[in-house]
């Protein structure tokens, strides 16, 4: 369910998840300083193409491999890996070595490197970005006897049929602990779990609606928290329309769930176009691929391959109230949005958020939205979608 894996990513840097590697395999903001192996060259090379590798600290030693090659008209391809989170290699997107200085931009993981190389060729020296704070980072050209082994990376899970309408098959449901931080998400592929969820949690998961399109929902809905360990019936990679349908399944058969929908004005954020038109890159992607949704940290977002009734769904993950979308954008879009977070947003997870006051603060969500991707995000009262919860139950526990 590699689609959860974004959610799960953006949780941890709420405080709210503890989630290893990439989902995204990815060396996250909390990455230390580099340390480089050092090994004598046998004899001066030329070139930016080759192997480099460097260790990085977080928590624990993590080795990174850099491979450059050049492509026949000249520019630059490269693959970075992090070995000790797997052999997944990760693409980079840009590659540019000018007058000594090399440029890195890892899309896939939000990071940046910039890097002088040594008169003799052998060392890379420079500063790797993955966040706020820029972090130093020395690699070291390898030759054949240093090279570190790249293990192979696990199969990939091929994904599940389209047509096919999964169910779980087991599922355990606990009570979580009252006074446990977090919520969780996740799991890998072919089962699913939540720590710490609240029937509100996995309504607003299920049906993607924003809490206050709950209603009627009693008030163990949002105080009770359960564990749940579900394994599904159908094997492969689920899409995410196919997780929500299980996990719908579940609250009908474990919680007694009755429900209807109706409209009502609710206050909402209605997201279109700014003037002058939408700042966003097409997604290159294959759409069947899941879509991406992250944080790196509060307010430094990255979306990729998402439609624009997808992003405007996980916005409101994060907002005060439902956001509906009225841009009328067809396709899949790529997309970074960096804001100051101010103590309305990312409440639903237990977070508590201070704006920043700092001279070179990003701007509020509001201004970062037009002057950075080209969209609006408006209050006001639209007719929204809402569930009347009819009839609930707290579930066994197995």
């Amino acid at each position: 369910m590699a689609w959860l894996h974004n959610l799960i990513k953006q949780q941890q840097l709420l405080k709210a998840l503890a989630i290893a590697g990439l989902m995204l395999p990815a060396l996250t903001a909390s990455v230390h300083v580099g340390e480089a192996q050092t090994s004598a060259q046998t004899a001066p090379v030329s070139g930016i193409d080759g192997t480099w590798q460097g260790t990085l600290h977080a928590g624990k030693d993590l080795r990174t491999v850099l491979k450059i090659s050049k492509a026949p008209d000249g520019s630059l391809r490269s693959v970075f890996y992090s070995i000790d989170q797997g052999g997944q290699p990760i693409p980079v997107k840009a590659t540019t070595f000018t007058s000594g200085e090399l440029n890195l931009h890892v899309d896939a993981i939000d990071g940046v490197f910039v890097g002088k190389m040594s008169p003799d060729n052998s060392t890379i020296t420079g500063e790797w970005r993955q966040g706020e704070k820029p972090l130093p980072l020395i690699l070291v050209r390898a030759t054949a006897d240093t090279a570190w082994n790249i293990p192979e990376p696990p199969p990939k899970i091929p994904p599940m049929d389209p047509k096919a309408d999964p169910s779980f098959e087991v599922a355990t449901i606990k009570l979580g602990e009252p006074n446990s931080p977090g919520k969780n998400f996740g799991g890998p592929p072919g089962k699913f779990q939540t720590r710490n969820t609240t029937l509100n949690d996995l309504l607003m998961f299920a049906y993607q609606i924003q809490i206050k399109q709950i209603i009627g929902a009693p008030g163990w809905a949002e105080s009770e928290k359960f564990d749940i360990i579900a394994k599904q019936d159908t094997p492969g990679q689920a899409t995410e329309a196919q997780t929500r349908a299980m996990m719908q399944k579940l609250l009908v058969a474990r919680f007694g769930l009755k429900f209807h929908m109706d409209k009502k004005e609710l206050p909402a954020y209605v997201l279109s176009v700014a003037k002058g038109g939408p700042k966003l890159e097409k997604s290159e992607g294959d759409p069947n691929t899941p879509s991406a949704f992250f944080f790196r940290q509060l307010g430094n977002l990255t979306f990729r391959n998402i439609t624009m009734e997808g992003f405007s769904k996980w916005m409101q993950t994060v907002l005060d109230r439902p956001v509906v979308n009225h841009t009328d954008l067809q396709g899949r879009f790529d997309g970074k949005l960096k804001w100051n977070p101010d103590e309305t947003q990312f409440a639903v997870f237990g977070v508590k958020v201070t704006p920043s006051d700092a001279p070179d603060a990003p701007p509020d969500l509001y201004k970062a939205i037009q002057e950075q991707i080209g969209l609006r995000l408006d209050a006001g009262k639209p007719n929204v979608d809402v569930m009347v919860v009819d009839h609930v139950e707290k579930p066994s526990e197995n």
